[in-house]
């Protein structure tokens, strides 16, 4: 079983548009986030440490050695030979107009590199940056941007320490989507306060809203965050690898199909996670996606009564 027999995802989708495999290189390039430098706030959201989605620890090389470093690793793992520079680290929109230009510009100019992904906040995307991505989308590339909504609870997002709401989030997703750009949302699942049917609302507003591509994660308690120390005090618990299997069915099932899932699970290195432990494991949780869709007989989309199909001559890809 492949989870694209039931989940429209990215791998599929950039097979199908270039006949090949295509592959994400996760980049740092040393950003901030105005919610830790006292723009809007400081220390961050509560459940942040970067090192939990920095590639390769802590320490931040050159732009070229990463794309060099990651081009070859993928390409041993994966056979990949097109890469998406994806942009991943804190907030990557948030400096001036011409260092953003500039970085682009070299991760674009790297010959396999097909397309960018740019990860940010929603409050953070004046019009100036949709511009500039529009530029480099009319030069042919690929390119995606990435927005960190989590929930669209106002008062979750307080709860958290986000420093925006919803209202930032429909303003930046309309605009960037009424200038042809494609928007990747992030979900969080099992935030503190959230059940499964928080999950179902915000989705629900997302798609209204309008979105090209989802991303669920589980919330997981890393090492020197916030989130660590309301668990260690009993003020918060993880959502079981059962139960977070459970909520992301559900979700894809309420999905359109032509939206693609770019990410069902995020991970974070035994040296940081504090809990829960199965969130170092990501294929025990697609695995168990892709079982639970089978068994039930579910796939994106079947809830709205469109179910998604899985065209014979593509080859799987999983997410």
């Amino acid at each position: 079983m492949d989870i694209s027999h039931y989940v429209n995802t990215l791998g599929k989708s950039l097979l199908a548009q270039y006949g090949e495999r295509v592959h994400k290189v996760a980049l740092n390039v040393g950003f901030t986030c105005p919610n830790r430098d006292g723009s809007k706030g400081h220390g961050g959201c509560t459940f942040c440490n970067n090192d939990s989605f920095t590639p390769k620890g802590r320490t931040i090389r050159p732009l070229a050695n990463q794309l060099f470093a990651g081009s070859h690793a993928v390409r041993r793992i994966t056979g990949a030979r097109k890469l998406i520079a994806y942009f991943q680290a804190y907030t990557n929109t948030y400096a001036d107009i011409e260092r953003l230009r500039s970085l682009y510009e070299q991760a674009l100019a790297h010959p396999d590199v097909v397309g960018i992904a740019i990860d940010t906040r929603p409050d953070c995307v004046p019009r100036e940056v949709l511009e500039l991505l529009c530029e480099f989308r009319d030069r042919g590339y690929d390119v995606w941007l990435e927005l960190g909504l989590q929930s669209s609870f106002d008062s979750t997002l307080r709860r958290v320490n986000r420093g925006h709401g919803f209202a930032e989030y429909a303003e930046t997703v309309q605009q960037a989507r009424s200038m042809g750009l494609k928007v990747c949302t992030h979900l969080i699942l099992g935030l503190p306060e959230e059940n499964a049917s928080h999950a179902r609302t915000t989705l629900s507003k997302v798609l209204a809203l309008g979105t090209d591509g989802l991303k669920l994660h589980p919330l997981h308690v890393v090492k020197a965050t916030m989130l660590a120390h309301e668990w260690r005090m009993g003020q918060y618990q993880p959502l079981t690898q059962r139960d977070y299997i459970d909520q992301c069915v559900e979700l894809i099932s309420l999905t359109p199909p032509k939206i693609i899932f770019h990410r069902l699970t995020a991970t974070a290195s035994a040296d940081i996670l504090l809990t829960p432990a199965w969130c170092e494991h990501k294929w025990s949780v697609i695995n168990g996606i892709t079982q639970q869709l089978a068994q039930r007989g579910l796939s994106q989309g079947s809830a709205l009564g469109m179910p998604w199909r899985k065209e014979a001559d593509h080859v799987a890809i999983a997410v």
